[in-house]
């Protein structure tokens, strides 16, 4: 069987003090709940936050548009509890089901986070490691989410290197979804629309194959959509991604639709994507310039 290597990696309606004049960045930690949150440095509202429970799976909820109104991911919404925002979730690993399932049976947290600002820049990164725990308790898998934050005052800008480091030998399982997954806050009144790199719309981008997927909607707090793009980097394994599209527009690459893949003991799996958070109508030019910077293809 072939082996993949891999590489992978957020209130209603307040506004964030002056919005149009991103600088410098800075991490306000919540020790106790486990949640940082990224500030604008003359800023009041966090434009995310990253949450590591101690026994849980890693998350980052909410993600607040970049001019201050409105959220663009949603926690456990009654359709689909088990969803957290923007997280990492992989459906069947040695037969063990960590999309569905989020507490300490199946998480535990690395005690050394590291939440870090570049000096007098808009750019902050967050890395945490997290064990994926096997039905004895054991560690299975470590894995590390490495995120680059860049504010670009009208968008951000997430890049994630998502690295899995074998404890034993793995196998993840052929499953439909599961890996990097977005859940915004859709609505049945109000709906929404995900288009892909070939301009695929709605249920059509549902596995389809493509190097990128936009979802956007309407969200409390706006008169204009609210959009996140999810890009898939070129040196992925099994690029372009085949992807989830949902019924209520949730959306991630699945790395494990195309079939089952390997990560042996002492080995580890690599996987990089990038996260455009914007707001208006679809900027499908804004998507392939920052992919084609992404993936190193800028003329």
């Amino acid at each position: 069987m072939r082996k993949l290597f891999l590489a992978v990696i957020v209130l209603t309606g307040a506004c964030l003090a002056d919005a149009s004049a991103a600088g410098k960045l800075r991490w306000d930690a919540d020790e106790k709940k486990r949640a940082w949150s990224l500030l604008r440095d003359d800023g009041v509202l966090p434009l995310l936050v990253v949450n590591l429970p101690k026994g849980g799976r890693p998350y980052i909820h909410p993600i607040t548009a970049p001019d201050g109104n409105g959220f663009l991911t949603e926690y456990s919404p009654s359709h689909h509890k088990h969803q957290t925002g923007l997280y990492v979730g992989f459906l069947q690993v040695n037969d063990r089901d960590y999309f569905h399932n989020r507490d300490k049976d199946h998480f535990s947290a690395d005690e050394s986070p590291g939440f870090i600002t570049e000096d007098e820049t808009p750019v902050a990164t967050a890395l945490f490691k997290t064990n994926l725990l096997d039905k004895d308790g054991s560690t299975l898998l470590v894995e590390t989410q490495d995120w680059t934050i860049t504010d670009k005052k009208s968008h951000y800008v997430l890049d994630l290197t998502w690295t899995g480091a074998a404890a034993k030998d793995v196998v993840f399982g052929k499953s439909d979804y599961g890996g990097l997954f977005l859940r915004m806050p859709w609505r049945v009144k109000t709906g929404g629309k995900a288009v892909n790199s070939g301009g695929d719309e709605g249920g059509e981008a549902e596995g389809k194959k493509a190097k990128w997927v936009d979802v956007g909607m309407p969200v409390v707090g706006r008169k204009d959509w609210a959009h996140v793009a999810i890009l898939d980097h070129k040196e992925n394994p099994r690029h372009p991604a085949l992807w989830r599209v949902d019924g209520q527009l949730g959306v991630g690459p699945a790395p494990s639709r195309g079939g089952e893949w390997k990560v042996e003991k002492g080995k580890t799996a690599r996987l990089r994507y990038r996260l455009v958070a914007y707001t208006g109508e679809m900027k499908k030019d804004l998507i392939e310039s920052l992919y084609a910077d992404f993936v190193g293809d800028k003329k």
